[in-house]
């Protein structure tokens, strides 16, 4: 196996883990900005029901 053909491969993987690592952490801010809005409407309803 070639250099060029070893820098290859480890690029893809590389790659591979730097779009794993990207996808994660946006899944973890749509997470945290769904429970975030969550809590806004139940937090509306709960100052609604009060009246």
């Amino acid at each position: 196996m070639s250099e060029s053909t070893r820098q290859s491969a480890s690029d893809g993987t590389s790659d591979e883990k730097r779009r794993r690592k990207a996808m994660l952490i946006r899944a973890g801010i749509y997470i945290f900005a769904t429970h975030l809005f969550a809590g806004f409407v139940l937090l509306l309803f709960a100052l609604g029901g009060r009246h």
